[in-house]
């Protein structure tokens, strides 16, 4: 039995991971489950579940929750002192972190520094401390297990090959909601708009990260760290179907890809269960009635945010930090009606020429950064 502590547990991947869970109970035992606010909704997983501990973001959500919890023998704890503790406990094999945003960068830390396999979709973790969690797994001697589906399809598609026999990687993107848009139709888009995505069930963050194609500029950047590769070395293709979840193509002309529906509990049940393979928690793919598969290149003049990724990679140190700290406002700011669409990019390209380049910050430092740029990009949003 395979003992798992999930953090996020009230979110898209959190709720379809337990999903993957309940279909086979004997195979695991969830010993944490860790939530910001819902404290409805994680007593309602508390008590199916049955973990040791839950855990909620505010002290007052949690003490509602222990009341809730007062007929049981679950411990209730909060903050970020409750999620180290969940991501670091003894009595555990994996953590699967599917925080949102930086918050989960010090869980990733922990669960690694406790010698925890960690499936990780928090790309966050990577994107702000890349070179120091790829570090850390490696002392420890540790693996990370990818469920973002495109990284699940490189890891998939990659193998155990050896990476001088890689040539590029073919990193797939749905193209979100405004595929096709130009500049002045984005200007006027809402936040409602952006949200509605045309073949992804994910959380708001996400989806708006999708429609301005940030989401595929942090995944650039993951890719980067999890696979050791050179940033040029990673190709976006916009491929609308979301069928082709990404390839790998050696240096041999071979390309392998690995192909299914789109739907997110398959990535999840396998970095549950590697290396075997079980029965599908999805439908079989039909590639009959899906009749053909496109492929174009993202369209980075109107989507420039993709870029702005690429460039933070090629210059490393702080600068994953910086965008992401910048996006992780904006995105707020745009989704309360606060700015526009097109304002999200101009707020993270202005915090990357804002904030000065450190090279090798610790996480500590990494924090202090995030910290500083949404102080920075706070303050700069006149008032309403």
């Amino acid at each position: 039995m395979k003992r798992i502590a999930l953090l996020g547990s009230t979110g898209s991947i959190g709720t379809q991971a337990l999903d993957v869970v309940s279909r086979d109970e004997k195979q695991y035992a969830v010993t944490a489950l860790t939530a910001g606010k819902n404290a409805r909704l994680l007593e309602e997983q508390v008590r199916r579940f049955r973990p040791r501990l839950a855990v909620l973001g505010e002290e007052k959500a949690a003490w509602e929750l222990k009341g809730r919890l007062a007929d049981t023998d679950v411990r209730v704890a909060y903050g970020e002192e409750g999620l180290l503790e969940a991501a670091s406990m003894e009595e555990c094999d994996m953590v699967l972190n599917a925080l949102v945003g930086v918050a989960g960068l010090r869980p990733t830390v922990a669960a690694l520094e406790a010698g925890h396999t960690l499936a990780l979709a928090n790309k966050e973790s990577l994107v702000c401390g890349g070179a120091r969690v790829m570090e850390l797994a490696k002392k420890k001697g540790v693996s990370i297990l990818p469920v973002d589906s495109e990284h699940s399809a490189i890891f998939q598609s990659m193998g155990n090959r050896p990476l001088e026999e890689v040539r590029r990687v073919l990193l797939t993107a749905s193209g979100g909601p405004f595929f096709g848009k130009s500049r002045e139709e984005l200007r006027g888009m809402t936040a409602a708009e952006a949200l509605r995505h045309p073949n992804w069930s994910m959380g708001k963050k996400i989806t708006v990260d999708s429609a301005t194609m940030m989401n595929k500029g942090f995944e650039v950047m993951e890719a980067v760290w999890l696979f050791g590769l050179a940033p040029e070395q990673v190709e976006v293709l916009v491929h609308r179907e979301s069928i082709l979840h990404s390839a790998v193509e050696f240096v041999d002309g071979c390309v392998m890809a690995q192909l299914s529906e789109p739907d997110m509990r398959l990535p999840i049940q396998l970095a549950l269960t590697w290396p075997r393979r079980q029965e599908g928690a999805i439908k079989p793919l039909d590639l009959t009635a899906i009749g053909s598969l496109t492929f174009q290149k993202p369209d980075r003049e109107n989507f420039p945010c993709l870029d702005l990724c690429e460039q933070a990679i090629r210059q490393g140190g702080d600068r994953g930090a910086v965008i992401n700290a910048a996006n992780e406002v904006a995105v707020a700011l745009f989704l309360e009606g606060t700015i526009g669409f097109l304002d999200i990019y101009e707020m993270c390209a202005q915090a990357l020429r804002d904030q000065p380049f450190r090279e090798d910050p610790t996480i500590q430092e990494i924090l202090e950064i995030d910290a500083q740029i949404r102080r920075r990009a706070a303050a700069s949003v006149p008032p309403a």
